[in-house]
């Protein structure tokens, strides 16, 4: 593998380490706001072998913002190989089952936000008829869960859009990964408790890039939950309603 990485949400820690396994020997560039205030990242990521660290200004819910960013990534580093879609809010469920904009902002970042770039994306690719797209979903979407029905709604909304942009992409020579974690213990999660079969940012990463070595569309993590989900369908509602998060 090689070519520039970018990574869209370049504080997340999934990105950060899918970012550092693909690093060596590669241009890596980290969007995020308030991007001058990266520098801990940049170092980790010179640590693993990147020949250089970038950063570059980019907030996901600024849709308008979205086309005229990766221009200028295209611009500036040329044809981009790998572009990790790594951005989103948990939200706080128990407020925005009362607060509209609250639920709304929720859904705007999880859903509207990668809707938009994800499509200014695939053009880029298509145009350079190379190049992969990294998104992570959840299997909070797979079947959405009364506990956390605002962010598991937008990711069963993410989960199909980007299942069926990887389909549009099939014979444009891009392509697209799409990854479903189970409950990953990280910042975002800090002071909930882990649900079964919970993983790490690392864990998470090192199954994504094997994924992307193998020529994989899809991966869940870790590999487990794909049965144990599968039979999760199958519960009566009375059931599933009462299932925590």
């Amino acid at each position: 593998m090689s070519g520039v990485v970018v990574v869209l949400g370049g504080r997340s820690e999934i990105g950060l380490e899918v970012a550092r396994l693909l690093a060596q020997g590669r241009e890596v560039v980290l969007a995020a706001r308030r991007a001058g205030d990266l520098d801990h990242q940049q170092a980790a990521l010179r640590a693993a072998g990147a020949t250089a660290v970038h950063t570059a200004e980019f907030d996901a819910d600024d849709l308008t913002a979205h086309s005229r960013l990766l221009d200028s990534l295209v611009e500036a580093h040329g044809r981009l190989d790998t572009v990790i879609v790594a951005f989103g809010v948990l939200g706080d469920q128990t407020r925005a089952e009362t607060d509209v904009d609250h639920a709304l902002a929720v859904v705007h970042t999880d859903y509207v936000a990668h809707v938009s770039v994800l499509t200014h994306l695939a053009t880029l690719l298509r145009r350079q008829r190379s190049g992969t797209l990294v998104v992570f979903s959840s299997v909070a979407g797979t079947r959405v869960r009364r506990a956390n029905y605002v962010y598991g709604s937008a990711k069963a909304g993410l989960d199909g859009f980007a299942s069926g942009l990887a389909d549009a992409l099939a014979g444009s020579g891009a392509r697209l990964l799409l990854v479903r974690p189970g409950f990953v213990i990280g910042r975002m999660t800090e002071g909930m408790s882990p649900a079964p079969f919970s993983s790490t940012p690392a864990q998470v990463a090192a199954a994504t890039v094997r994924a992307l070595r193998r020529g994989r569309g899809e991966v869940w993590v870790p590999g487990v939950l794909r049965p144990v989900f599968f039979g999760m369908r199958l519960l009566p509602r009375r059931i599933w309603r009462k299932l925590p998060r």
